[in-house]
């Protein structure tokens, strides 16, 4: 159950922000091997000018499109965090016509104690969930 963070600059329509969660949500599936109907996902549009993303010295060109993706899981290996950046970058530009110098993304890990599904309770840890296992593995 990754928990996915997209944050984009004000102007797209509730349809593109939709497809491009789904494509998102798609990657999370095929790469990360995120269980089906295991779904997180925050979407913040920010006024124009609200996200500053310079090139760190890469040469890039960014445009107004600039989206920066945070993904939060457990136990993902690098070659899989690689091939979801790549992925991503793809898959967002066929679909979304989101430029691969526009997308930024950070993949944060962490532990099964690092989660709360609701109740004010540590399920992983009080044994409601299984982290890593069949039951559910994030």
């Amino acid at each position: 159950m990754p928990l996915v963070r997209i944050d984009v600059q004000a102007g797209r329509t509730p349809a593109a922000l939709r497809l491009m969660a789904d494509t998102v949500q798609e990657v999370m599936l095929d790469v990360f091997a995120a269980p089906a109907g295991d779904r997180y996902q925050i979407i913040t549009e920010h006024p124009v000018g609200h996200i500053i993303a310079e090139d760190t010295g890469l040469g890039f060109e960014r445009s107004a499109d600039v989206t920066v993706i945070q993904i939060f899981q457990q136990g993902r290996s690098d070659e899989q965090k690689r091939a979801a950046y790549r992925e991503l970058a793809s898959r967002l530009q066929s679909r979304c016509g989101l430029a691969p110098t526009d997308l930024i993304i950070s993949v944060v890990a962490n532990g099964p104690q690092d989660w709360s599904f609701g109740l004010g309770r540590a399920q992983f840890l009080e044994g409601d969930l299984q982290s890593g296992g069949p039951a559910l593995h994030d």
